[in-house]
């Protein structure tokens, strides 16, 4: 008999296996047996990255920016970092309380095994991104979500945030504007949110701000450590390059914070991947030193592919939708009569080739992700499909 396999630590036990990954792997699948097949679940930009950051990554390569470099990233990049959240964020912040990450992803990653003990808890407003819980668990910390719901418009419950803080309560996740909801934040939330914390002052705040740029007209993003910057050093803002400059595959994040805590997340980082990219960071350099009109673009053309996605999921029967505010995602409710959106998800993507995201991995089963990083043409045909299936099931 052959031995039986390693046995798996608790930790990489508890990880569950990601749906989105599952989906995305049948929709292949069927695409490759020549189905047709529509995707409405990308969570990445569609557009190539601007031609003058490839440039600058291009001359970075020629001129032998190919080796190590400090753990901590580009001193140059973390000061242009710096800057940014000074001038544009109006964060006051010093290039060493910056951390260069291999994608936003690391640094939410690096600060929670940095901060997070055993017993610890982290409260995360639901519904969340995918991810937040799994890597509060790899921290060794317990996920509270904090329900909100779309007849609501997800607007969070702030007495019910404030009346799950306890002794254990560690840390606090924001993320505005929002995946998968689309929604942005409010300046009188957050201040209200600010209250609550100076009640509390060992509750720490992570700030997921990577969809800053992506915001529907008439909408304005306000970063948490700006509004309430008497707490700003309990505050760690996490943001990068993928959405706003569509630099998904540079895998270029950073963190910024109190500068204790950027140290050990540095030393962390020395011990697990060392810097990031050498010329890639040279890319993003670029991106922060040139003209914004790249991200004006593109932001307006998500803008009304957003209009085309929402104007035509409003008139689809059964479904209810909370209009997004922001980021290139809806989150619409389904249907009274559809109550598991894993098992819609995988029908509609087996009965009318239609790939989405079922809301349950987002702590909102009764709703699904549906994206406008795709051209209008692939909208429209979702819609379509979308609007089959539903009539199917009548």
């Amino acid at each position: 008999m052959p031995p039986p396999p390693p046995k798996l630590s608790k930790r990489a036990i508890a990880l569950k296996p990601s749906l989105t990954l599952a989906i995305s792997a049948r929709a292949n699948a069927l695409k490759n047996q020549g189905r047709d097949i529509c995707s409405l679940s990308a969570g990445e930009p569609d557009f190539s990255t601007p031609q003058f950051i490839v440039e600058a990554a291009r001359k970075a390569l020629s001129q032998g920016i190919t080796k190590y470099g400090p753990a901590a990233g580009d001193p140059e990049l973390r000061e242009a970092i710096a800057n940014k959240l000074t001038n544009l964020n109006k964060i006051p912040t010093l290039p060493k309380e910056i951390l260069i990450t291999n994608g936003g992803k690391q640094a939410i990653y690096n600060l929670l095994q940095v901060l997070l003990d055993h017993g610890d808890e982290v409260l995360i407003p639901s519904p969340y991104w995918l991810s937040y819980p799994e890597m509060v668990v790899l921290a060794g910390a317990k996920a509270i979500p904090l329900p909100s719901s779309p007849e609501n418009g997800f607007q969070p419950n702030l007495e019910e945030l404030e009346n799950a803080i306890n002794s254990k309560t560690r840390l606090l996740i924001l993320n505005s504007p929002g995946n998968p909801t689309g929604r942005v934040m409010p300046i009188d939330e957050l201040k209200a949110l600010g209250e609550i914390l100076r009640r509390h002052p060992k509750v720490l705040v992570m700030s997921d701000e990577i969809y800053e740029f992506l915001l529907a007209d008439g909408y304005t993003h306000h970063s948490f450590a700006a509004v309430v910057p008497d707490l700003k050093e309990r505050i760690f803002t996490v943001n990068g390059f993928a959405k706003g400059w569509a630099m998904t595959g540079w895998r270029i994040g950073y963190l910024s914070g109190d500068s204790e805590v950027i140290k050990a997340a540095t030393a962390l980082q020395s011990q697990s991947t060392s810097n990031v990219c050498s010329f890639a960071q040279k890319g993003a350099l670029a991106a922060l030193q040139g003209s914004m009109d790249c991200v004006k673009e593109m932001v307006s053309i998500y803008n009304h592919r957003r209009s085309v996605l929402t104007n035509g999921l409003n008139n689809l029967d059964g479904i209810k939708l909370v209009e997004p505010e922001g980021a290139f995602y809806a989150f619409p409710r389904l249907p009274a009569h559809f109550e598991d959106s894993i098992l819609f998800c995988e029908r509609a993507l087996e009965e009318v080739g239609l790939a989405m995201v079922p809301g349950t991995v987002f702590g909102e089963p009764r709703c699904i992700r549906v994206s406008c990083a795709v051209s209008e043409e692939t909208i429209f045909d979702g819609l379509y499909r979308l609007n089959q299936f539903i009539n199917q099931q009548k």
